[in-house]
């Protein structure tokens, strides 16, 4: 159980005006000689001199020159920075107890000295001091678990909202800085061929790091001296710091990134003067960096990927492009081409149907049933040819090529189609292409498997997106067995291009309850408006 700083402040008040001085002149002269059978003893127990002297400066004895001043403050403020050492020495605090136990019962002999008058009021001042102490370590220690906790939760934060690897390799240094308290941060990639270090990020964020990429040469010892956990102070060892501009600075962290067994980068700390590195520091350090090396793996995994679509999305726009002119050509080509030797069979039919004499009425019959043959095929092919690149969408835009979709397959099947075109507008080509196909392909699925006896469709601009409405009462489907098929690429296939444009597709549909596609598509800035229209 941790307790807050607060209480172990009203203790210290009650001591001040009660007999603190007077412990404290009576623990002076014994103070360097309880101190040294204090270190014997811990040493003896297992502690190592960094935690030996931290401990010794918690205890009575140590403190006894600050317990002669009113004010508790300075005494408080020893043993929480003391306290803290300990937790970040990885010292636990039961173990802390066990040792300031063992300094009480080397001053029981100090106490004995003492007018058998003041002794009770000395032994309560001194169960208050072991109070106010144990109250004050209990709130240092719970100030470092929680500093690392959040440092944890502000790591995780950046990988979640970080919206690609420079914002994030830059934050997840930051809040090590910060965590470290350190002037400067910076981390380092090694290039796969040793060669080189290439600065990827740096804390806090300066012009430099924006303007020009940092390359320091990578000479073998560097490298591997490197790839263990470093902390030099200037002057008292060989320099790790990768950054020629942290000549300036007194101590320097070096912490390793590893992939496998090998070396992939460094995390690097900078402090303005000597800095000691404490194990609990360097646990989270060695820790922090695993999740920075995954993080940024991960993002760079996203970023390739979405790169790799964009590619993709980019190359089926461009592929429906193709379509559209390629369906533009072959039209343009039956029409110029097949047409008008359609349309001249046509008049030569009908020309030899006159000139044949009235006396062969069967030579007469097999002329007007080939001349009949010849005007439907013509009609079948202009019809191929509104499918294939309807001229009406080129020229008067989407709404008006809706119309006359509608208007064409209201005249081929029995069912009642009602469209409803709200706010219509230009759009550019590409965007009414697709739209048309769109609305093309739910048709033709109405026609070929639905059975629908009433059709409704809706195209609305709304909240800066394009929404596609198509609902019918036919005989419905299956959605998920439907979209399994593998030889099926209807429904797969407008998904794909809605996916490609950046809309969002959703089909609602089971058996005997007809179908409804949502399509909403996002729309690019407002070109020239029409005229809003209601249709049919």
């Amino acid at each position: 159980m941790t307790i807050e700083h607060g209480p172990a402040l009203a203790a210290p008040a009650v001591l001040v005006r009660s007999r603190l001085p007077r412990i404290a002149r009576l623990l002076r002269p014994h103070a360097r000689k309880l101190e040294r059978k204090f270190l014997q003893r811990l040493r003896a127990l297992g502690y190592d001199a960094r935690q030996r002297r931290a401990l010794a400066a918690i205890t009575a004895g140590a403190l006894a020159p600050l317990l002669e001043r009113r004010s508790a403050e300075p005494w408080l403020e020893q043993i929480s920075y003391h306290a803290r050492r300990l937790a970040k020495l990885n010292v636990a605090p039961e173990r802390v107890w066990e040792a300031l136990g063992e300094y009480d019962r080397l001053m029981d002999a100090v106490l004995q000295t003492v007018p058998a008058g003041e002794t009770s009021e000395l032994l309560w001042a001194l169960d208050q001091l072991r109070f106010s102490i144990v109250l004050t370590l209990n709130n240092a220690y719970y100030q470092v678990r929680e500093a690392e906790a959040a440092a944890y939760h502000e790591l995780f934060r950046a990988e979640l909202e970080s919206r690609n690897l420079a914002e994030l390799l830059g934050r997840l240094l930051e809040i090590l800085r910060r965590y470290c308290q350190a002037a400067a941060a910076a981390f380092f990639r090694l290039d796969a061929e040793r060669r080189c270090w290439c600065l990827e990020a740096r804390a806090p964020a300066g012009r430099r790091a924006a303007v020009v990429p940092l390359l320091v040469p990578a000479r073998r010892p560097d490298w591997v001296r490197l790839s263990r956990p470093l902390s030099v102070v200037r002057g008292k060892g060989a320099w790790p710091a990768l950054d020629p501009a942290w000549r300036r600075f007194g101590t320097c962290w070096s912490v390793p990134l590893r992939r496998g067994e090998g070396l992939v980068g460094v995390l690097q700390f900078a402090f303005r003067g000597p800095y000691e590195w404490l194990p609990r520091e360097r646990e989270l350090l060695a820790a922090a960096a695993e999740r920075c090396l995954l993080a940024a793996e991960k993002a760079r995994l996203v970023e390739s990927l979405a790169a790799r679509e964009e590619q993709v999305r980019r190359l089926a726009e461009h592929l429906m492009l193709a379509e559209e002119r390629e369906r533009r050509r072959i039209s343009a080509e039956l029409h110029d081409e097949t047409g008008q030797s359609l349309l001249c069979i046509r008049l030569q039919l009908e020309m030899l149907e006159r000139s044949v004499p009235q006396d062969r009425p069967q030579l007469r019959a097999g002329l007007a049933e080939a001349r009949l043959l010849t005007e439907r095929t013509i009609v079948e092919m202009r019809r191929l040819i509104a499918d294939l690149s309807p001229a009406v969408l080129e020229q008067f835009g989407l709404a008006a090529a809706l119309k006359q979709l509608v208007a064409r397959f209201r005249r081929l099947h029995p069912a009642r189609v009602r469209l409803r075109l709200l706010r219509a507008r230009r759009l550019p080509r590409s965007l009414e292409h697709l739209v048309y196909r769109l609305v093309q392909e739910c048709l033709n699925n109405v026609a070929r498997h639905s059975a629908a006896r009433h059709v409704n469709i809706q195209v609305r601009f709304a909240d800066k997106q394009l929404v596609v409405q198509v609902e019918d009462d036919g005989v419905g489907f299956d959605v998920k067995a439907a979209l399994a098929k593998r030889d099926s690429f209807g429904l797969a296939g407008m998904r794909e291009r809605v996916a490609w444009h950046g809309g969002r597709y959703h089909i609602q549909s089971r058996p005997g309850h007809g179908a409804k596609i949502r399509i909403e598509l996002p729309l690019p800035q407002a070109g020239r408006p029409e005229t809003p229209s209601a249709a049919e």
